[in-house]
């Protein structure tokens, strides 16, 4: 199979090293990365050579998902598949349905997992993937090869989805940012309580300020979670000044 992918920031290198062990993979990005993009074994392309491909992957940040469905909805193939990675899935797939052609297939998606956690393998690994607008065979085509890869495959909505990781992903960058914010380094006195805060801190400080910002920013379920933890922070801070 030949995929496009749109994006070749921190996950969109990623992203291309895995796919391209199985697939021709053509990649855009805003800048010249060809060198680098190579090295995954992987075509730079334009972006209309992109678009052409059966399978398109948008590796683009939340905050410019909506200018580029706009630079790419005139140039897709005619019943191409369309497939996003945001960590946030109501606002791109509402974006995707209005924006993107009648007969484009739609395929909503999150790898939870990254740069971070994966250095070669994908066994047990999980990814969301929220069925929007896609016929039976490219669907059942894409999840046997995610069950290739030996990965655990959640069939939720876009809703469910968003509620959960306003509860995981988004409070555990929000606990990471407070702790660099707190600049918490390594200590001879520690404990693996701590070791493992740091481990939070580090995850955080990996991805870009503007990822965090999006996740929160796009997610409206995040201020919510965000509000009862430092509620909750503050009467355990007041029971304990009794």
């Amino acid at each position: 199979m030949e995929i496009g992918v749109i994006g070749f920031g921190r996950f969109g290198e990623f992203l291309t090293g895995h796919l391209s062990k199985d697939c021709r993979v053509y990649v855009y990005g805003r800048s010249d990365k060809s060198d680098k993009i190579k090295e995954k074994n992987a075509v730079p392309a334009s972006l209309e050579e992109v678009c052409k491909k059966d399978v398109v992957v948008l590796a683009v940040p939340i905050s410019e998902f909506e200018k580029v469905l706009v630079q790419i909805k005139d140039i897709l193939k005619e019943n191409s598949t369309v497939i996003d990675v945001c960590s946030v899935k109501e606002y791109p797939v509402k974006l995707m349905n209005e924006i993107l052609p009648k007969k484009t297939q739609i395929l909503a998606t999150h790898p939870l997992f990254g740069p971070d956690s994966v250095k070669d393998s994908l066994d047990g690994k999980k990814v969301v993937i929220c069925r929007v607008n896609v016929l039976d065979t490219m669907y059942n085509k894409i999840k046997d090869y995610l069950k290739k890869k030996n990965l655990i495959i959640l069939e939720i909505t876009p809703e469910e989805h968003d509620k959960e990781i306003a509860k995981s992903l988004l409070l555990t960058h929000f606990i990471g940012r407070a702790l660099i914010d707190l600049k918490k380094s390594n200590l001879d006195i520690d404990t693996e309580g701590y070791k493992n805060l740091l481990r939070i801190l580090n995850t955080a400080k990996n991805d870009t300020l503007q990822l965090f910002e999006d996740m929160n920013h796009y997610n409206k379920y995040a201020k919510n979670v965000r509000e009862d933890f430092i509620r909750s922070i503050n009467d355990i801070n007041k029971e304990l000044e009794k």
